[in-house]
């Protein structure tokens, strides 16, 4: 609890033992208007301030102006005891909200306790702390126990345990080691870690999540939208119809002569005032939304914005690309086949060939491989997107890729029949033999699936641009409706375009890649979910969403997030607009009072608040 709390709720008890002091002392007259003035400034002297800076500033009508003129009224007809209590538990609920927004702002705090404050470079066999955004690429940094990594690298020297809680929300701590990459934001638990840095700090994981997260609240959803715009007219239209409800009665009864009733009718605007307040709406429905954002942060699933978290609701089609989604990305090299050299040379021409390639396949071919490339051998580098790479090595032309690349240079190949990811290689033209690398499918996989369908999406569909034999096997282990393989990346457009152009208006299609040809088929997609750990920068930009652990079952649970984020949202917009609307009736013909209006006020509020804050709590799957 902050100060400003802890200074309103001090302000709460003693305007409360004021007023229930004076009720015991039983005071009239103008001894009464002074004495109940003492707790009325109390607790309503911010109020009175904010509603008079707002007249000054020409933004007269919001919930400030209405509590001062309701009270300030209620307290000039001789309604002491109301008055006050309207302010009392207008604070009151002031005071609930703050306390919700700052629960909802320590859950993201919490998930965002990654910046770091420094990096530890070694100067002369001493540690020299500086600022992480002066540290170059290729620095060497030192990270002690207990310290969070400032800048993502590599591993040069040391072995450790990670905790990536703040980046996952998985407890479990993460094994490193030396040539082991590691982000930014994680804590390092025991060993000493010497890192080579391979990113300026700005573009580092952490500094990439805390922009997401800060810049999540100005993208509005349309139900925020509505509210902001609803408030904008509704509350000074209820000024009006107050004034009238306050004038135009007293004077029919005037003119029909039914005598001096313009108290009566004044008590009844200003009730009417204090109930109309549109203060669940506009605070409980933004609240939702900022409890549902750091409820998915909490999990280690980043939303970019509340419009994504509502469109994310209406999820009933998703489409997956195969490698690093919905298979680990971690390749093995499992045979080689149709070789005419021998199997080392041709694995390290394949080697040197991908040495400049991040792709998953490139890494698995190096790993096999497992000696340092000789990047000096290697020239003239040309990577096709989609079928691989042709470099001259040692002054041979090696064209590494697949089928398609073979068939693009004329190459005579034979086609291999295991199962598995294809890579043919070709020396100066001729076929040279065949690489065959197999994926594993993640555990969470065939779960997040049945998640998915439970969760009433109507169908999966799987892209990818491996070979059909090997899309079909883990299409069907997954229990995936569609299957669409040997894609190009202009391809997996195409195909999302079509699903787009099928389904209804009200759904939404969502894709989940990680590899930056994915880039264009998350920007197009209704909604782009991009698996964060292990994905290229290229695709968390262009996602809506993020998965920090690469857990295909976090898509599950951001869908279910979103549906139970929305559903509390209309669940407040309905119980304020009913009770209000049914107080104000009677309100408006004299059955409701002060202490009605203060329940429909304040306890509304209170209570769409309490409402809202159930989106911050996530059950498992």
């Amino acid at each position: 609890m902050n100060k400003k709390q802890k200074k309103v709720i001090v302000r709460i008890v003693i305007t409360t033992v004021l007023i229930i002091a004076l009720k015991f002392l039983q005071v009239e007259g103008f001894l009464a208007f002074v004495l109940y003035m003492i707790p009325y400034l109390v607790i309503g002297y911010d109020i009175l301030k904010k509603a008079w800076k707002g007249i000054l500033n020409k933004q007269v009508f919001d919930e400030n102006f209405l509590m001062a003129v309701a009270t300030v009224g209620a307290i000039l007809l001789g309604e002491y005891v109301e008055g006050t209590a309207v302010m009392l538990f207008y604070q009151i609920g002031e005071l609930f909200q703050s306390y919700a927004v700052g629960k909802s702002r320590r859950n993201i705090s919490e998930l965002m306790d990654i910046r770091p404050d420094y990096a530890n470079i070694e100067n002369e066999g001493k540690l020299e702390r500086v600022d992480p955004d002066e540290v170059e690429i290729g620095t060497i940094i030192v990270v002690q126990p207990g310290e969070k990594i400032p800048i993502d690298g590599v591993i040069e020297e040391g072995s450790s345990s990670l905790n990536t809680s703040a980046l996952t929300g998985e407890s479990v701590p993460v094994e490193v080691q030396a040539g082991s990459e590691v982000i930014s934001g994680c804590i390092n638990l025991n060993g000493l870690l010497k890192i080579r840095t391979t990113k300026e700090f700005g573009e580092s994981t952490a500094s990439k999540i805390l922009d997401l997260v800060e810049n999540a609240s100005s993208k509005k959803s349309r139900s925020e939208n509505f509210i902001s715009k609803f408030a904008k007219y509704y509350t000074p239209i209820v000024c009006y119809s107050a004034l009238a409800l306050a004038i135009v009665p007293p004077v029919i009864n005037f003119i029909i002569g039914n005598g001096n009733t313009l108290s009566t009718w004044i008590y009844r605007a200003l009730t009417f005032l204090v109930i109309s307040c549109p203060c669940a709406l506009v605070i409980s429905i933004p609240l939702s939304f900022f409890a549902g954002i750091g409820g998915a942060g909490n999990q280690g699933i980043l939303v970019k914005g509340s419009n994504y978290l509502e469109t994310l609701a209406n999820v009933r089609y998703v489409v997956f690309d195969k490698t690093g989604t919905m298979t680990e990305g971690v390749f093995e090299v499992t045979g080689i086949y149709d070789n005419s050299i021998d199997g080392s040379l041709l694995l390290e021409y394949a080697a040197h060939a991908e040495g400049y390639s991040s792709h998953p396949i490139s890494k698995s071919i190096q790993k096999a491989y497992a000696k340092p490339v000789d990047n000096d051998r290697v020239k003239d580098i040309q990577e096709i997107g989609g079928e691989g790479v042709i470099a001259q090595i040692d002054g041979l032309s090696i064209a590494t890729g697949n089928a398609r690349l073979m068939n693009r240079l004329g190459v005579d190949y034979n086609e291999c029949e295991d199962i598995g990811t294809k890579v043919y290689i070709a020396i100066d033209g001729k076929y040279a033999g065949c690489i065959v690398i197999s994926d594993v499918i993640k555990p969470t996989a065939y779960k997040s699936i049945a998640k998915l369908k439970q969760n009433g999406v109507k169908k999966t569909v799987m892209l990818t641009g491996d070979a059909k034999s090997v899309a079909d096997k883990v299409s069907k282990e997954l229990n995936i409706d569609e299957v669409h393989s040997e894609l190009l990346p202009e391809d997996k457009v195409s195909i999302v375009e079509t699903l787009l152009g099928n389904k209804a208006a009200k759904e939404a299609l969502a894709f989940v890649g990680d590899g930056i040809n994915d880039a264009p088929v998350l920007s197009r997609a209704d909604i782009g979910i991009a698996m964060g750990a292990l994905g290229s920068d290229a695709a968390i930009e262009a996602a809506d969403i993020v998965i920090m652990d690469d857990d295909p079952l976090k898509i599950a649970k951001a869908i279910k997030i979103a549906r139970k984020c929305i559903r509390i949202v209309y669940e407040n917009i309905y119980f304020a607009i009913i009770v209000k609307v049914a107080c104000l009736l009677l309100g408006a013909v004299g059955i409701a009072n002060m202490w009605l209006a203060i329940f429909a006020d304040v306890g509304v509020m209170v209570i769409a608040i309490l409402n809202a804050i159930r989106a911050l709590m996530v059950k498992k799957l």
